[in-house]
């Protein structure tokens, strides 16, 4: 039986300096999984034109700073 290597995760750079409490990503065959480092059982896939329009909404502020 041959490994098969999983996905290679990126943290954000907005991460605490211990690498935790951040977002991680990686590109996958579906396109880009997503979890939260602090429970990385916990992962979505997205497409990868989904995650791009999030990301672009991110960037110029349209999705607003309500919480």
């Amino acid at each position: 039986m041959s490994h098969v290597p999983g996905p290679q995760w990126l943290k954000s750079s907005y991460s605490d300096s211990g690498g935790n409490n951040c977002v991680e990503v990686a590109p996958v065959r579906a396109g880009v999984a997503v979890r939260d480092s602090k429970r990385p059982a916990n992962v979505f896939v997205t497409g990868r034109a989904s995650f791009g329009a999030l990301i672009e909404s991110l960037r110029s502020g349209s999705l607003g700073t309500d919480r």
